[in-house]
């Protein structure tokens, strides 16, 4: 695990009426295995806070009962303790690699309550774990104190930096320089490897696995002489509307998922022009072939 550059925050696909659809779910599980990706499942491009405990479950048990040919991580977020404790016991018992760890939703506690938020999700994990600092969606900013009092825990084994903050990740960095830190965000990629950076948990992978791999060994290598501003204009096109719809839309449009159904209050019809997408699609698959 501690050799994967690229993880994959996977979308959930679905059929019209909102299930989950596991023949796409499988097809794009063997997507990343064949890139040679890390795959994050029940994540924010996931859905996962939409989906109901049992269909998570469902996703969970679904992919860890696979010969998986890649490592999987899952996604641990919400807001009780008890109730995000005890999904993390539920995917103890099963065969998955790793967890993602996100500061509770809309309390935005402080110092000293993320400290014992974290320690009581690293302590009910048996296996490694990844904080996730996402102030855009927690409301509150990960203190890099966090980090400094939970880094010699058993059970931290990585950080994933999505503030959109160079600075920020040059703090994380600096407090707890044997932490490998991740960036969450696929346009930043460029700066956060020479700070530093270990990898990229990506958006972008999710329709270009193979690409997008590529694009992270050049960042890690320093070689981005190619990237902008093909890459720069690729990501701005996927964020054009909250994420994952533009995702979808574009993999629905590709043939890579059957329907482009989000759970509300994400909705594909928030987004009226996909120009910009098949784009950047273009673009993205012209600079890959250049440099392959």
């Amino acid at each position: 695990m501690t050799d994967i550059q690229l993880w994959t925050a996977l979308i959930t696909p679905m059929y019209e009426d909102g299930s989950i659809h596991f023949e796409d779910l499988e097809r794009l599980l063997n997507r990343q295995e064949d890139a040679g990706n890390g795959i994050l499942i029940l994540g924010s491009t996931g859905e996962g806070l939409a989906l109901s405990d049992d269909e998570k479950k469902q996703v969970v048990d679904f992919v860890s009962e696979r010969e998986n040919l890649s490592p999987i991580m899952v996604g641990v977020g919400g807001f009780n303790l008890q109730h995000q404790t005890e999904w993390i016991q539920y995917c103890n018992q099963k065969n998955i690699d790793c967890f993602l760890l996100v500061n509770p939703l809309y309390s935005k506690p402080g110092l000293k309550g993320q400290i014992e938020w974290f320690r009581s999700l690293l302590d009910a994990s048996e296996k490694p774990s990844m904080i996730y600092n996402i102030p855009s969606r927690t409301g509150v900013k990960l203190f890099p104190q966090v980090l400094k009092e939970l880094e010699h825990h058993k059970n931290l084994w990585a950080v994933k930096e999505a503030s959109g903050s160079i600075e920020e990740f040059q703090q994380f960095r600096k407090t707890v320089p044997s932490i490998p830190l991740f960036s969450g965000d696929d346009g930043l990629m460029p700066f956060f490897s020479t700070a530093g950076g270990s990898g990229l948990v990506s958006v972008a992978s999710n329709v270009w696995p193979k690409e997008t791999r590529l694009y992270v060994e050049k960042c890690l290598k320093g070689d981005v002489v190619s990237l902008f501003p093909i890459w720069t204009d690729a990501v701005k096109a996927l964020f054009s509307a909250s994420n994952p719809i533009p995702l979808k839309v574009l993999m629905k449009e590709k043939g890579l998922i059957d329907t482009s159904v989000l759970r509300l209050p994400l909705t594909d019809k928030e987004l009226s022009d996909t120009e910009h997408l098949h784009a950047s699609d273009g673009a993205i698959a012209n600079w890959y072939e250049l440099n392959t």
